[in-house]
């Protein structure tokens, strides 16, 4: 994947435009971890990376569900979010080493509560509130 950061995103629009063109980047394997409060843009980074993907179904934060499993673009996406997850172990039963394992593309929101589970391959990309949008950057 070769994106130049930090990048200042001026609104949402911005925000999916950045994740389209990532969607034309990541490659099957690839793992991101998104960092960022409540608000931040992750999501709709993470819809705009879908688009790029060529998926036309909704996309949603999987806080409740924990994993959401995207179909019918050019790779499958799973896309995590650790936040409700307290232990693990919780998501070693869920199948976390088997997702690890298929030739799709692992999206994690609060990453930094469960480090340790993530490849040493993982791109982490911190998103934060700035005064008139976002900022990127990796780190």
């Amino acid at each position: 994947m070769s994106v130049s950061f930090p990048i200042l995103l001026v609104d949402a629009d911005a925000t999916l435009a950045l994740g389209r063109d990532l969607g034309h980047l990541v490659q099957a394997g690839d793992v991101l971890a998104l960092i960022g409060d409540l608000g931040a843009g992750k999501t709709t980074l993470t819809q705009g990376l879908m688009q790029g993907l060529g998926y036309q179904e909704e996309v949603t934060s999987p806080t409740f569900s924990i994993v959401q499993e995207y179909r019918g673009g050019r790779l499958e996406v799973f896309h995590f979010d650790f936040y409700r997850i307290e232990e693990e172990h919780e998501l070693l039963d869920l199948g976390w080493d088997d997702y690890l394992d298929r030739d799709g593309v692992i999206i994690v929101e609060w990453p930094a509560l469960h480090p340790d589970l993530l490849p040493k391959n993982t791109r982490w990309l911190k998103l934060s509130h700035q005064d008139e949008g976002r900022l990127i950057e990796e780190v």
